[in-house]
């Protein structure tokens, strides 16, 4: 675990964002490795033959991705005890070569003991493309409580 973050964390501290451009190379690369080869990632043929705007990202990859700002900020993936996301509209790779970015931002909306919940958002285009997406975080240490003034 980074040292400064539980000193530094409380309600509504800002994770560093993160932006991703996903492309079908990506998405083709991603298929390999979670061996999900439904050709909707990768076929625009399919992908609308399916009813969908276009081919779309795997949706773990998506998540997974949201995921990787929450352990850079941490330091240490193992220190995520849960997650959990929905998905209210799929990432649309609109063409083979410039692909589409994704944007991340998260921020902490709650923190009990050592265990911080870490709120995500994901949007590409301007939309939302996860939804009630959270993670909790064990910091492994107490979080100071802090009296703010006002």
């Amino acid at each position: 675990m980074k040292a400064t973050v539980a000193e530094a964390v409380e309600v509504g501290t800002q994770l560093p964002s993160l932006t991703v451009r996903f492309t079908r190379q990506r998405l083709v690369r991603y298929a390999g490795a979670a061996t999900d080869f439904n050709p909707i990632h990768y076929s625009e043929h399919f992908a609308k033959q399916a009813g969908l705007p276009g081919v779309i990202a795997h949706g773990m990859l998506t998540m997974g991705t949201a995921l990787r700002m929450v352990t850079n900020w941490v330091g240490d993936p193992s220190r995520v005890t849960s997650y959990s996301a929905r998905f209210p509209r799929p990432v649309v790779i609109p063409d083979d070569a410039d692909g589409v970015e994704v944007e991340f931002t998260g921020s902490v909306s709650g923190i009990e003991g050592s265990l911080v919940t870490v709120s995500i958002e994901a949007r590409c285009g301007g939309q939302k493309v996860l939804g009630a997406a959270r993670a909790e975080v064990d910091l492994g240490v107490r979080v100071p409580h802090r009296d703010h003034e006002s």
